[in-house]
C-alpha cells in the first residue's frame, strides 16, 4: 500500500523506468506538468461501470454513454478479468474497488435480465463471473472481501494508502517518490474554469473532471500513524493446524468458543410469568414477561397488551405501575398479540384482525398513523429493524411481510412456510431476516431471497418441537462463525451457522419417485432418527445405475464426513471413513443398483442458485446412544452426513412447501473449518506471484481441502447444526428437575454471554469459560443427577466423590476417571481428567495408529 497500484503491480513498470520517464517529460505549449498517470482510479464512470447491474446506477450509466450500453468487451463482466485488466494488460486501466465490493452483493448479479449484449467470443453478459474461491455465491465474495480488507495485514498498512490518497504522499516531492502524480487537471484548485474565456476549452475541461475524476482533498500534510494491532492471529495466516491450538485468550465471543460455554448455576433473574424479552443494557440485563415489551432508548418504560379489555398500556420498568392505559381505540382492531416499539414515539401492534397497525404516542396520546394490510390470518408475531428501517410480521396464514417503516408500505412477501409463522428476528448488521414456522428454521436477505432454510426437528416420535423464538449473533458480519439461535418447546436453545457444502450436480444421479421403495428403506429405523418429509413434498429414493455412481456417493460421504479416520467422540457417535463404511455394509451396492441406507435423516437444503431437495447419509453405531447423555448435548451433530442431490419440484407446485434446507450438522469451529483463508487470484496467475506467496498458498490450499471443488461437484448453502444449550430447561435430560420451553433469547453487546429464558420465568445465562474444562460445562451432567459411577456403579458417598469427565460429561469414581488428556476440541490444551473410553478415543484421534490402551 506504500506504493501506486500501477507500481507495485506491473513488471515492466520500474522506478528507473518511470523516473526518468516523469523527468523527461516535455510539453511543447507549456500547459500540462509532467505525471505519471494520465487517467484517475475513481470517477463516475467507474462507478457506474461497476454498478452498472443495478438501478439506479443503471439509467446514470447509460445518460454517460449516450443512452446505450457500452460494447460487451468492454463491460465489467468477470472479476478476473478485470484484475488482469488493472494488473497486467491495460496500462491506463488503474481503477480502484468502490465500497459496494465489500458490503453489497447485489450489484454482482444481473437481476433485471438488462440485455448488456454479447462479447466477440460469444459470451453472453449478465451475471459477474466470480472467482473460484467465492464459490459461486455473490455473497461469499463480498464477505471474503470484507474478511480481507478488515484482516490484521490490512490494518497495519492502511496509514500507508492514505497516505497515498488523502496524505502528504498526495503533493510534492513526496508524490514523485511514491510514483503517485496524476494528471494536472485532476487536482482541485490546479484550474480555475472561470477563468478560461475560450468556451470550447473550458467544456473540455469540465467534461475532463467529470469524465475522468478528481483527486479527493488533501487531509493530512504529515505522513498517518499506523493503526495498533493486538497479537493475535490474522486471517490471512491461518495459524496452526490443531484446532485446540489456534485460538487466543483474547478471543471470547461466544460464537466462536461454543464447547466452552459455561452455564450460569442458578437464574440471574426471575420473573412472575414466561420471559418475553430480554435485553442487555450498558449496566444490567432487563427482562419483562410475555406480553411486554421495553421501549427504547432508555428502556425504563414498557408497553403491555393482552389484557381483557384490549387495552394497551404503559408503565415504568422500575415500579411496574401504569401510566397510560388506551382502551378506544384498540376495540376495533382485534385482539393484540405482537407489540414491537421502534422508537420511543412509535409502537406497531398486529393481532387476530390480521392488520399491522402503526401507532404514535406523544404527550400520553395514542394515535394511528397507518393500517398496513396484507395478511390474511392473524398476525402472530412481529420484529422491527431501526438500522433498515422496516417491520417484519408472520401470520397464521404461513407467510411473512416487510414493510417500509418509514413511508409506511408493503414491501415484499415471504412465501413457502410450512406452518403459522411463531417467530421472527432481523439481523441489524446484514439486514438478513429470520423466519420460524414449526420446526422449520429460515433465513431471508431483506430482498427476498431465501438464503437457507433447516428442519431442526430431531425426528422424535412422542414429541415434535416447535421453535418458539430465534436470535442473530451480530458482530463482524463477515465472521462466517455468527450463528441463528432457536429455543423451542422442548427446553432446547440450538445455533445453526450458513456454511457452503459440496453436492454432486443434477447430472450425476437419477432421481425416481417411489414411494413404495422409499417406505421399505425407512421402515427399520428407529423413531428418535426418522424426519418427516414436509407437507408438499414428494419422497425420495435414490438410484444408482452402476459401482461407479455408489462410489461417488461414497466419496461424497467421505468428504463431508468430519474426520477421516473413525473416531468416538464425546456424544456417542461413531464417525467412519468411506472404506471403513464399505467394509462394515453401512452403505453397499445392491445388485439391482439400490443404494441402501441403514439409518437415514430426510431434511432439505436450499441451493446458492436453485433449490433441490436433499437426502442425507447418516450412519449411527448400532449400540444404543441415548442412554448417553452427551447425546443429548450434541443432537447427533457429530453424525457423518453425505448430502445426496435430489429432484427439485417446481415452486408453484408446492406453494405451502418449507424452504429447501437440510441441515448438515457440525459439532462446532473445531471440528471442521479452522479459520477462512483464500486467494486472490487465479490459478494462472501463480507464475506471477512471488515464491514465498505461492509457497504461502500452497500452504492454506493444504490446510484448507474443503475449499477446493470437486469435479462433479457444485457448491451448496446450507444451515448447519453447532451447537445447542440443554442445561436447567431440557425435557431430554433427566437432570433437569425443572424443564421448560425456550421463549425468549438475547446476547450481550459485546457476544460473550448468552441468555435464555423460559416459560416458568426465569432467565440464565451462557458465557465463555476463562478456564476450558475448569468449570462446569453444557454438557456435564448435573452432581445430582448421578448416584452411582457411570462405569462401575459405585455408589457414592462421602468418601467416593464425583468426577466429571470433561469430554463427554457423564459422572465417574475416581478410579474411572484417573486418565488426562488433552481434549482439543473443547480447546483444552492442558491435560484433564477423563474416562477410560473418552481417553481411548482421544488418544486414537491424536496418534490413530496407536491402540486406546497405549
Amino acid at each position: 500500500m506504500h506504493r501506486s497500484f500501477l507500481c507495485l503491480t506491473r513488471r515492466n513498470i520500474s522506478d528507473a523506468a518511470l523516473g526518468p520517464w516523469y523527468k523527461e517529460w516535455d510539453d511543447p505549449h507549456g500547459e500540462t506538468p509532467p505525471y505519471h498517470y494520465g487517467t484517475h482510479y475513481s470517477s463516475a464512470m467507474i462507478v457506474c461501470s461497476y454498478l452498472v447491474r443495478m438501478e439506479p446506477f443503471t439509467q446514470h450509466f447509460l445518460r454517460l454513454q449516450g443512452g446505450h450500453f457500452d460494447l460487451a468487451d468492454r463491460m465489467f463482466n468477470s472479476v478476473r478479468e478485470a484484475w488482469l485488466s488493472a494488473s497486467k494488460h491495460n496500462m491506463a486501466d488503474v481503477k480502484e474497488l468502490i465500497p459496494e465490493f465489500f458490503y453489497l452483493p447485489e450489484f454482482l448479479c444481473n437481476s433485471n435480465n438488462f440485455d448488456l449484449g454479447c462479447k466477440q467470443n460469444g459470451v453472453q453478459l449478465g451475471d459477474v463471473v466470480l472467482p473460484p474461491w467465492a464459490k459461486e455465491d455473490p455473497r461469499e465474495f463480498i464477505r471474503m472481501h470484507r474478511l480481507a480488507l478488515e484482516c490484521d495485514y490490512v490494518s497495519q498498512h492502511l496509514h500507508e494508502w492514505i497516505d497515498l490518497i488523502f496524505g502528504y504522499k498526495q503533493y510534492g516531492q513526496a508524490a514523485v517518490e511514491a510514483i503517485n502524480v496524476f494528471h494536472h487537471l485532476f487536482y482541485e484548485g490546479n484550474v480555475d474554469i472561470y477563468s478560461i474565456d475560450d468556451p470550447l476549452k473550458k467544456n473540455a475541461t469540465i467534461g475532463f473532471i467529470n469524465n475522468f475524476g478528481q483527486i479527493p482533498k488533501q487531509l493530512f500534510k504529515k505522513p498517518h500513524p499506523a493503526k495498533k494491532i493486538s497479537h493475535r492471529t490474522s486471517v490471512i495466516d491461518p495459524g496452526p493446524i490443531t484446532p485446540g491450538l489456534s485460538f487466543t485468550t483474547g478471543d471470547r465471543l461466544f460464537f466462536h468458543n461454543l464447547d466452552n460455554l459455561r452455564p450460569s448455576l442458578q437464574p440471574i433473574k426471575e420473573l412472575k410469568g414466561p420471559v418475553g424479552q430480554i435485553l442487555h443494557s450498558d449496566k444490567n440485563v432487563l427482562a419483562v414477561e410475555q406480553n411486554k415489551v421495553l421501549v427504547p432508548p432508555s428502556y425504563n418504560k414498557y408497553v403491555a397488551w393482552g389484557f381483557a379489555d384490549h387495552s394497551l398500556r404503559v408503565g415504568n420498568y422500575d415500579s411496574d405501575k401504569a401510566v397510560f392505559v388506551c382502551e378506544a381505540m384498540m376495540q376495533s382492531n382485534g385482539e393484540i398479540v405482537a407489540c414491537v416499539c421502534p422508537s420511543s414515539k412509535l409502537i406497531v401492534t398486529a393481532g387476530t384482525s390480521s392488520v399491522v397497525t402503526v401507532w404514535e404516542y406523544a404527550r400520553k396520546q395514542l394515535s394511528i398513523k397507518q393500517s398496513l394490510y396484507g395478511h390474511t390470518d392473524a398476525v402472530t408475531c412481529l420484529a422491527v429493524s431501526p438500522a433498515y428501517n422496516v417491520i417484519v410480521s408472520g401470520s397464521r396464514d404461513a407467510t411473512a411481510i416487510i414493510w417500509d417503516l418509514s413511508r409506511r408500505i408493503f414491501v415484499r412477501q415471504f412465501q413457502g412456510h410450512a406452518a403459522p409463522v411463531a417467530a421472527v428476528a432481523i439481523n441489524e448488521l446484514t439486514g438478513d431476516i429470520a423466519t420460524c414456522a414449526g420446526t422449520w428454521l429460515h433465513v431471508w436477505s431483506i430482498n427476498g431471497v431465501e438464503l437457507a432454510s433447516v428442519n431442526t426437528c430431531v425426528g422424535r416420535a412422542d414429541r415434535m418441537q416447535q421453535i418458539l423464538c430465534v436470535a442473530f449473533s451480530q458482530t463482524h458480519e463477515w465472521d462466517s462463525q455468527n450463528v441463528v439461535m432457536t429455543g423451542s418447546t422442548d427446553g432446547v436453545v440450538r445455533m445453526w451457522s450458513v456454511d457452503y457444502v459440496q453436492v454432486p450436480k443434477e447430472d450425476k444421479l437419477g432421481i425416481s419417485h417411489d414411494e413404495s421403495e422409499d417406505n421399505g428403506e425407512t421402515a427399520g429405523l428407529p423413531s428418535e432418527m426418522v424426519v418427516s418429509s414436509p407437507p408438499g413434498r414428494d419422497t425420495m429414493t435414490i438410484k444408482v445405475s452402476d459401482t461407479d455412481s455408489a462410489q461417488r456417493v461414497a466419496d461424497l460421504v467421505k468428504q463431508m464426513s468430519l474426520s477421516a479416520e473413525f473416531a468416538t467422540n464425546d456424544s456417542g457417535i461413531s464417525v467412519k471413513s468411506t472404506e471403513q463404511v464399505a467394509d462394515t455394509e453401512q452403505l453397499h451396492y445392491a445388485g439391482k443398483g439400490d443404494l441402501h441406507r441403514q439409518q437415514a435423516v430426510r431434511m432439505s437444503s436450499t441451493e446458492t442458485q436453485d433449490s433441490p431437495q436433499q437426502s442425507p447419509v447418516v450412519m449411527r453405531r448400532k449400540s444404543s446412544v441415548r442412554a448417553n447423555p452427551a447425546f443429548r448435548k450434541s443432537e447427533g451433530s457429530r453424525l457423518l452426513m453425505g448430502s445426496v442431490e435430489g429432484h427439485q419440484r417446481n415452486r408453484a407446485e408446492s406453494e405451502g412447501g418449507p424452504g429447501r434446507v437440510g441441515g448438515r450438522m457440525r459439532a462446532s469451529k473445531s471440528d471442521t473449518s479452522l479459520t477462512d483463508s483464500f486467494v486472490l487470484v487465479g490459478e494462472g496467475d501463480v507464475g506471477d506471484t512471488p515464491p514465498m506467496l505461492r509457497k504461502d498458498e500452497g500452504q492454506r490450499r493444504r490446510r484448507n481441502p474443503q475449499n477446493i471443488l470437486r469435479e462433479g461437484f457444485k457448491w451448496q448453502r446450507q444451515l448447519v447444526f453447532r451447537s445447542k444449550l440443554t442445561m436447567h430447561t431440557a425435557y431430554d435430560r433427566k437432570d433437569n428437575t425443572e424443564p421448560a420451553s425456550i421463549t425468549a433469547l438475547a446476547v450481550s453487546k459485546d457476544h460473550r454471554i448468552v441468555y435464555v429464558g423460559d416459560t416458568r420465568g426465569r432467565v440464565f445465562s451462557w458465557s465463555v469459560s476463562d478456564q476450558p474444562g475448569r468449570g462446569m460445562a453444557d454438557h456435564w451432567l448435573k452432581d445430582e443427577g448421578a448416584d452411582t459411577c457411570e462405569n462401575c456403579m459405585v455408589r457414592f458417598t462421602l468418601y467416593e466423590r464425583r468426577h466429571h469427565c470433561r469430554n463427554c460429561g457423564q459422572v465417574f469414581c475416581s478410579k474411572c476417571s484417573r486418565f488426562e488428556c488433552e481434549i482439543s476440541r473443547l480447546r483444552i490444551v492442558k491435560p484433564v481428567r477423563v474416562c477410560q473410553g473418552c481417553y481411548g478415543a482421544l488418544k486414537n484421534q491424536h496418534h490413530p495408529g496407536d491402540s486406546a490402551g497405549t
